[in-house]
């Protein structure tokens, strides 16, 4: 797998507060609610930071030499793309949240949405959290330089295949 490229997130982050934006326009125009996500999403999000971390941290001490059993290849793999879904739907509801926090302050206090305003704005700090958990749990998923076959671990051999600057996670090709 590749390691996720921050200019990426700061796209999607960018196109989901436009079409955030635009959503809650619309939804205002057309005297609807505006599309932000409940208050309990925070306890669903907080549930898949935590377990992203957990599981993360069992990666990266069995990957710091507190092995006392074989690591689960399946269950890093796993950890991996949790880390990397984390992040991304982080990215994908700051964004969303951004945008509708955007017009709320546009409008001001023109009606109230007060409630949704802060409502927003503690579902878009939510995303912060899980894009942080995941990019961090991703780098517990490398491996590091002095597993690499044949090197001596000073971290300047490159294994057969692997492209310049790119991270090698507990997948081996080979």
């Amino acid at each position: 797998m590749k390691a996720m490229r921050p200019w990426v997130l700061v796209i999607i982050a960018v196109v989901s507060a436009l079409i955030g934006w635009v959503a809650t326009t619309a939804t205002n125009r057309y005297s609807m609610p505006t599309p932000v996500l409940p208050l309990s999403a925070l306890a669903t999000m907080g549930v898949i930071a935590l377990l992203t971390l957990v599981m993360g941290i069992q990666v990266l001490r069995w990957r710091n030499g507190k092995k006392k059993t074989m690591l689960d290849p399946i269950m890093a793999a796993r950890t991996l793309v949790l880390a990397q879904a984390c992040a991304y739907a982080g990215t994908l509801l700051l964004g969303w949240h951004a945008g509708i926090s955007l017009d709320l302050l546009r409008i001001g206090t023109l009606r109230s949405g007060e409630g949704i305003l802060w409502n927003a704005l503690l579902m878009g700090g939510g995303g912060v959290v899980m894009i942080v958990v995941g990019l961090v749990v991703e780098r517990f998923c490398r491996i590091p330089p002095e597993d690499f076959e044949g090197g001596t671990g000073n971290g300047t051999e490159k294994r057969r295949g692997e492209s310049k600057g790119e991270g090698e996670y507990a997948y081996r090709g080979d």
